[in-house]
């Protein structure tokens, strides 16, 4: 648009038979100058997304000085040949494009100084040639200075404003991305975390029961050739993303792995939960949650004794897991398991608190559920069911001593 205006008003000017050759001369040399500063500095400034402290910083002087240079000779050989409509269409341009590079304030500074001081030359010259038109002569060109400022920023508004969008979609998908990231992380470190946890554990079971009782030994070693192939298999279902955790499947993995690690766990769960018609993301939170929990226990506490009880209460599901033993070896206050899980909790609408109170540690989860229809729970059931551990009490100062009894708690 700069150049077509240049070319259409200025270039018309040069080529007209009627002005002076002297004049006509360097008016042109000027106008070759000013075509190229002008597609310069615009196409520099088209190429920066605005910072408004750091563009007065940007402004490359060299640009500048050749416009403004050639907008002096642009203005001041038609001014003294008295033609007031065409001198002020360079400055008018060279000062809308330097405003491009300014903050807002420095640039409606700039552009409401040559607005003011664009009527002094033609009415100074109109004045001293008395020819009557000192109206047109000082009028004309303030106007031309904000109309040319306003047909060059408006773009530039546009401009800048889709840039500003365009960016805003990439960081969004950056985001995007590493968010997933963050989830696959997270997801990774819940399945390798609890099935490393348990192979270590098991492991160390099987090699105190060598000695004693090695068909005991070699059913353990058996079980950790299985749980390295579930881990393998789980890693590879988050990697494809078909992995689905249940909470079913946890609870009754925890029952296995805590009376194995000579954990007396008592799980009171609630008949109305259990058939309780939840979504597959409310079970898979709950199932993470109970799988972290779980984890703890074996990795942050010398727990002789945990509870699990999961209920519905006020449209709420409700897992609870505690655990004693937590005082002397709490879990590490950097640990991000259970805050990750916190967060995913409550963009699902539900919360995850967790406390300790002495040597007991407790985790609690809600997420929102229906409200399950009331049933007849048969005649043999009772309103809840507790399932413990075999082994109430545990003489043995170490949770992995072998002890025969641990095969039928298992």
């Amino acid at each position: 648009m700069t150049v077509c205006v240049l070319a259409f008003f200025v270039g018309e000017w040069v080529l007209d038979g009627d002005v002076p050759l002297w004049a006509r001369g360097p008016a042109a040399a000027a106008l070759a100058v000013e075509v190229w500063a002008s597609v310069a500095l615009l196409s520099r400034r088209l190429a920066l997304l605005p910072v408004p402290d750091a563009l007065p910083g940007r402004l490359p002087l060299g640009g500048l000085i050749a416009a403004v240079g050639a907008g002096v000779v642009l203005a001041a050989f038609p001014l003294a040949l008295r033609d007031y409509g065409l001198w002020p269409v360079a400055p008018a341009l060279v000062v809308a494009i330097v405003a491009t590079y300014l903050p807002p304030r420095r640039r409606r500074l700039l552009i409401a100084g040559a607005v003011v001081l664009a009527p002094l030359p033609g009415g100074l010259v109109s004045l001293v040639e008395g020819d009557g038109e000192v109206a047109y002569a000082a009028l004309f060109p303030a106007g031309l200075v904000a109309f040319t400022a306003w047909v060059t920023l408006g773009p530039l508004w546009a401009w800048d404003t889709a840039r500003r969008l365009d960016e805003a979609r990439r960081l969004e998908a950056e985001l995007a991305v590493k968010e997933e990231r963050l989830r696959f992380a997270a997801d990774l470190h819940d399945i390798q975390g609890h099935h490393l946890q348990v192979i270590a554990l098991k492991s160390e079971l099987a090699e105190r029961l060598v000695e004693v009782d090695p068909a005991r030994a070699a059913a353990e070693l058996k079980e950790i050739r299985r749980l390295a192939a579930d881990a393998l298999s789980d890693t590879r279902a988050v990697v494809q993303g078909y992995r689905r955790t249940s909470l079913d499947d946890e609870i009754g993995n925890a029952t296995r792995v805590l009376a194995a690690a000579g954990i007396d766990a008592k799980m009171t769960l609630d008949p109305a939960a259990v058939a309780a018609g939840l979504t597959d993301s409310v079970r898979h939170l709950l199932g993470l949650v109970m799988r972290e929990a779980t984890t703890n226990v074996l990795r942050h506490s010398r727990a002789g004794q945990a509870e699990v009880d999961y209920r519905i209460a006020d449209g709420r599901a409700c897992l609870r897991v505690s655990n004693d033993g937590a005082g002397e070896h709490p879990a590490a206050p950097d640990g991000t398991g259970l805050r990750t899980l916190a967060e995913r909790l409550g963009a699902a609408g539900g919360e995850l608190t967790w406390r300790r109170d002495g040597d007991r540690f407790e985790v609690a989860a809600a997420l929102p559920a229906p409200s399950p229809e009331p049933k007849q729970p048969p005649e043999s059931a009772e309103p809840k069911q507790s399932t413990e551990s075999p082994e109430p009490s545990r003489p043995q100062t170490s949770p992995l001593s072998p002890n025969p009894a641990d095969g039928a708690a298992r």
